[in-house]
């Protein structure tokens, strides 16, 4: 099969191009044709199509500048040059199905409109609430919040949820609302939830609750190596963004005193103002590392007590999570979105309310002073990934979605040719 994985960075930047990678390479083990379709960005992995990829284009924060910004918005509403590069990627791999991931504001649903044309047949699988929620995230100046699910798209206006600014969140809004409008998400033929927390609040939102598939996403547990010696500091591994609630992480560790270490993997926005709070708070025990390629954040999983996972915003099904189980790691997380979906309070982890400097702090140190009852928590993680999150299941099941999206796109395509 000729599998073509559609996202708008091409590098791992986060769980979605985490998720993408690790699935297209599974595939192409499998004796699948890969390619990828994204925006152009000097990070990408190689993928020899490179020049039919729209130019780069930063969305986080929003241009500034009125024709940056006219720029940046009409990117968001319909690329037209990810049009044409689609349609040129699709004229020489020939795809038998399109899987598509994070396409928005950079590449935007002009690409579904290509492939629609070409008669290629599309999953998606939602990694964030963005159909949902124009700003992604259920959060509105740092707190949760799903007005836009219950109160329509004139709430993101009224709250200036998207960086406190009327233009940026009129933005946002009018690009769901164009979308929504005139359907530019209706030729995709299944919608792949990866928590059944996420599945509820798209169909309360009324977003294609007939088309919507509740499917793990998967981990390597076979061949992960698991931990194999108790005790180790706390680690964080993730995006350094406000909504995942790091520094609720380092106050913690401020509480605890000499016993309490973090070790910070990843990169992100917020990284000086969280590097100052350490120092500040936890000076000498708190290390930032920076984004390590997978193999090492694996490794720095083995070395800790837990990991932890602070997040003040609804977590979908967050991948490392699921390295964290695979590695025979305990998580401590936030019981909110779907992390209570993976983490058993008590058997697999600790779940604890976010913005509880207190709370977190509590849960590390019970697993800081019983390290074997850690590495027991671990074990039993490590075999529910076993059980649950192995590449073969989840493999098997994309194929009945291809198949089902195959046949829709057929028999649309022989509907349209009888009337």
């Amino acid at each position: 099969m000729r599998i073509l994985h559609v996202n708008k960075f091409l590098y791992r930047r986060g769980g979605a191009e985490s998720y993408m990678l690790d699935l297209a390479e599974l595939q192409a083990l499998r004796g699948d044709q890969v390619a990828f379709f994204g925006m152009a960005h000097p990070e990408n992995i190689p993928t020899g199509y490179d020049r039919h990829f729209p130019k780069f284009i930063d969305m986080n924060p929003m241009p500034r500048g009125p024709i940056s910004q006219a720029r940046g918005v009409g990117r968001m509403m319909w690329s037209t040059s990810a049009r044409r590069g689609m349609t040129r990627l699709i004229q020489e791999f020939q795809p038998d199905v399109a899987h598509l991931h994070n396409i928005y504001h950079q590449l935007s649903p002009s690409v579904v409109a290509a492939l629609r044309d070409a008669g290629v047949p599309m999953v998606m699988t939602l990694h964030d609430y963005k159909l949902a929620c124009p700003s992604y995230s259920f959060l509105d100046h740092g707190q949760i919040c799903t007005a836009c699910v219950d109160g329509g798209l004139g709430e993101p206006i009224r709250r200036r949820c998207k960086d406190n600014s009327l233009a940026a969140s009129l933005a946002l809004a009018t690009e769901t609302w164009l979308h929504r409008r005139f359907g530019a998400y209706d030729p995709v033929s299944v919608f792949i939830s990866p928590s059944k927390f996420l599945a509820k609040q798209l169909t309360r939102a009324g977003i294609y609750p007939d088309r919507l598939q509740v499917l793990d996403n998967f981990g390597d547990p076979a061949s992960t190596a698991a931990k194999t010696e108790p005790g180790g500091p706390l680690v964080y591994a993730g995006r350094l963004h406000q909504g995942k609630g790091v520094d609720t992480a380092i106050r913690a560790v401020g509480l605890l005193g000499a016993q309490g270490r973090l070790i910070i993997a990843g990169d992100g926005p917020e990284r000086a103002a969280l590097e100052a709070l350490a120092e500040q708070v936890a000076p000498g025990r708190i290390t930032f590392v920076g984004r390590l390629p997978r193999a090492e954040v694996l490794d720095l999983m083995r070395s800790a007590t837990a990991l932890v996972l602070p997040s003040r915003w609804y977590e979908n099904q967050p991948m490392t999570i699921l390295e964290a189980f695979s590695c025979g790691v305990p998580v401590i997380g936030t019981s909110m979105g779907g992390i209570p979906e993976l983490v058993t309070d008590g058997a697999t982890g600790r779940l604890i309310t976010a913005d509880v400097p207190m709370e977190l702090a509590s849960a590390a140190l019970a697993l800081l002073r019983d390290p074997m009852n850690a590495m027991a928590m671990g074990q039993a993680a490590r075999s529910l990934a076993i059980q649950r999150f192995v590449p073969e299941g989840h493999t098997n099941r994309l194929r009945e979605f291809y198949a089902e999206a195959t046949r829709q796109t057929r028999k649309s395509r022989e509907s349209r040719k009888a009337s």
